[in-house]
């Protein structure tokens, strides 16, 4: 059965060694980030404060910061089933185009065994508060220099204004005062998008934030879904079931059900203040920026919730499993818009938007600058910074094999890509502007005589296969 709520994967935690408990006094300012950060740096575990100063209610932290317990929240040890799923729901009868799978999409809301299911109460319907402040939940500041306080893994729900699509994204969001924060959702993201729309009408844009889900649904806030594919629908499939959801009591929002806190409330595009610097998952702070003003209208929650954060900063931290597990489960989706593709990697240094590998089955000449082409233009993944694509004898997920690779098979002037004026990661520190900057591209296959490599391709070094044999027979033999 899948994992309903987070003191479910706590105890699932606790029960596999992957959770520590701490009983002594910890403060919200600095000094649990400071831990956490140590902890997450050390790949340690899940810690649970249970003794938070000023507060009545626990602080988890790192819960997501292993494969091991992405495995155990996610309950699978092969991630691309869950994008493997989504390939098959859109699968037609007649061999299709790109445009045709693309418009199948939406359809998946309308599964009824995956679809949200509203119920008229939850876990979090237990306790309303009329009279909300954000001055009750033991918020962090993480970093010395940060601005004030931030919630880090709050998972922003909105809806489409004009189709109904909802969304959960994960925005940072600074806390102002006992009811206004400012939301930090960057241009290219859905949440953004929802909000322009309203914004362009004149209008404030309702939002629930949501502190704490079970992983299915954490995990779907966090990944990057096709357009048109509702969150709530993506952690049905993700959980292989729907999941159950609640109204809002001040605004027309459903949310998760099981949730330890929701946040309610609206954004309005004519309060706009200065957000940051806030130290992010880059590794450097990121300056002020102008950001709209959140007003908590009411908080509903738990009797006892628990309250989910995480830390970011320079990597390797908890951000790069989760990272890693988006990667993974939408390797199915990159195959089925360009079936040539073998195998991809975002290396946790690269903070996601930084750097892919990708490995194709080549066919013909200038095939890698067309999955580069095709992969920059698919959603977050035309953030990507840098694409190295290389042959499917290489393994994305070794750097030295890829470093190999790029060092035998390119010639600089001919296999290095620049294009100029592209989207850039509004937290990327080195574009000249934010969110513009260039793209680099890296052909580290093998080239043909058609891509003007005149000299005779130099055979590979390989073992005689009848003496890989013998050895393999004898191995034990030779006491190494």
């Amino acid at each position: 059965m899948p994992i309903e709520e987070l003191a479910e994967f706590v105890n699932a935690l606790d029960k596999s060694g992957e959770l520590k408990r701490v009983k002594t006094q910890v403060d919200t300012n600095l000094e649990i980030s400071e831990i956490l950060s140590r902890v997450m740096y050390s790949n340690g575990p899940a810690v649970l404060f249970e003794n938070v100063k000023n507060y009545d209610m626990p602080v988890l932290g790192n819960a997501f910061g292993s494969m091991k317990r992405l495995e155990i929240g996610l309950e699978t040890s092969d991630f691309t089933e869950i994008g493997q799923r989504i390939v098959d729901m859109t699968k037609m009868d007649i061999p299709t185009g790109i445009f045709e799978k693309i418009r199948k999409l939406p359809e998946l809301s309308k599964m009824t065994d995956i679809a949200p299911k509203l119920q008229k109460n939850g876990p979090v319907t237990e306790v309303f508060e009329d009279s909300p402040s954000f001055e009750r939940i033991p918020i962090l500041k993480t970093w010395p220099k940060d601005a004030g306080k931030f919630i880090t893994f709050g998972l922003v729900a909105t809806k489409h204004p004009e189709t109904g699509v909802r969304n959960l994204g994960v925005y940072r969001m600074q806390i102002l005062d006992k009811t206004h924060a400012l939301m930090h959702w960057q241009k290219h993201k859905r949440g953004a998008h929802h909000y322009d729309i309203k914004k362009d009408s004149g209008s404030k844009i309702q939002a629930a934030v949501v502190i704490g889900a079970d992983p299915a649904t954490v995990f779907s806030a966090v990944a990057p879904v096709p357009e048109g594919l509702d969150k709530y629908v993506f952690a049905g499939i993700t959980k292989k079931t729907g999941i159950k959801t609640v109204k809002c009591k001040t605004i027309d929002l459903e949310v998760p059900a099981n949730a330890e806190l929701v946040l309610e409330g609206y954004v309005d595009p004519s309060d706009i203040r200065m957000e940051g610097p806030f130290g992010d998952h880059t590794g450097y702070y990121t300056p002020p920026e102008p950001y709209p003003v959140f007003t908590l209208t009411g908080i509903m929650r738990r009797q006892k919730p628990i309250y989910l954060t995480t830390v970011v900063g320079k990597p390797i931290l908890e951000d790069a499993f989760i990272g890693k597990v988006i990667e993974r489960s939408f390797l199915p989706l990159i195959r089925m818009f360009h079936p040539e593709v073998v195998d991809f990697s975002m290396p946790a240094a690269g903070w996601f938007q930084g750097m892919a590998i990708i490995s194709i089955k080549k066919r013909y000449p200038g095939q890698a600058k067309k999955v580069m082409m095709g992969l920059w233009g698919m959603g977050q993944l035309s953030l990507t910074k840098i694409f190295v694509v290389v042959d499917d004898d290489v393994n994305v997920h070794d750097p030295n094999d890829v470093i190999w690779g790029i060092t035998t098979r390119v010639d600089a002037a001919r296999d290095i890509m620049i294009i100029n004026n592209t989207p850039t990661d509004t937290l990327d520190p080195a574009s000249t502007l934010v969110n513009l900057g260039s793209k680099l591209g890296i052909d580290a296959t093998q080239k043909t005589k058609e891509e003007g490599y005149l000299r005779e391709i130099q055979e590979l070094v390989k073992s005689d296969e009848d003496t890989k044999k013998l050895v393999d027979s004898k191995w034990s033999n030779y006491g190494l």
